[in-house]
């Protein structure tokens, strides 16, 4: 029989525009997440960089099975310490090379424990706004969108990913518990002005509807050409109870997640079954 529980980080960061500098931030808290028992871990979106789009453009690595620490030293770094560490590593959005050169995908990437690249999704909804707080992002012209929903095993439980803005379209939630999913990544770099408003509302939303576990690994504080982000990492149940949550600072959430728990919610309420438009 698969495993009935798995412990999971989210892990809240504040990344910059110093690839090095974030890296050493992620060991540190990756390390820290692996000895308070995670076997899971999430890192934010934009974890190994935050800032100017021409030097995220040039630092775009190729997807490999067995990333070149060369080559692509973000995932080297990331299937290093999978390894070492003995856990999943999520790196929750990264820009990966696309098509177009000046368009690279933005990349949610799984490392098993042996260090493994085993599973990707490119983010498929990029968010294009102009906010009431003076906030105006264009996601899609320097981003090429994805077209797949991707589930993955870890650990004996079916994990589906997902990044930030596409939190706010519940379709790809259906698609991902079509494909068997149990536990929803949302990894993110929410805006402070619409996250103090809509994260927590959209996470628990995700959840109930899906009747699944969600961790959320959130971005917070401060980042370059005046980005700031509302952080609140956050593990949710298949009821919609946050079950922990960081403060405001860097660390991480911590829970351990429960199959038999979601099994009962989904007996007890059976609406994935009641469905009649697909």
């Amino acid at each position: 029989m698969p495993p009935s529980t798995i412990t999971v980080a989210a892990i809240q960061l504040s990344s910059q525009d110093d690839v090095g500098a974030n890296l050493e931030q992620c060991r540190h808290w990756l390390e820290q997440a692996a000895r308070a028992g995670a076997q899971l871990a999430v890192l934010p979106e934009n974890f190994a960089y935050f800032g100017p789009d021409a030097q995220r453009t040039r630092a775009a690595e190729a997807l490999e099975p067995v990333p070149d620490g060369a080559a692509s030293p973000i995932q080297s770094a990331l299937s290093r310490w999978a390894r070492e560490l003995g856990l999943t590593v999520v790196g929750g959005g990264m820009a990966t090379r696309s098509e177009d050169p000046q368009r690279p995908y933005n990349t949610c990437v799984v490392f098993s424990p042996d260090g493994r690249l085993a599973a990707h999704y490119h983010k498929v909804h990029l968010f294009d706004v102009s906010l009431a707080d003076g906030t105006a992002l264009c996601e899609s012209a320097r981003t090429m969108p994805g077209s797949a929903v991707r589930a993955v095993g870890v650990s004996g439980f079916q994990v589906g990913l997902s990044i930030c803005y596409d939190v706010r379209f519940p379709e790809l939630y259906r698609g991902l518990v079509d494909a068997g999913a149990e536990v929803l990544l949302v990894p993110a770099a929410f805006t402070l002005h619409t996250g103090k408003d809509h994260w927590e509302a959209l996470l628990r939303a995700r959840a109930i509807e899906a009747q699944c576990w969600v961790v959320a690994a959130a971005q917070f504080g401060s980042h370059p050409q005046g980005r700031r982000c509302y952080g609140h990492s956050m593990i949710i149940d298949p009821w919609g109870a946050v079950v922990a949550q960081c403060p405001d600072r860097v660390g991480f959430a911590l829970a351990t997640l429960d199959r038999e728990y979601l099994e009962q919610v989904r007996r007890s309420l059976p609406a994935l079954t009641h469905r009649k438009l697909r």
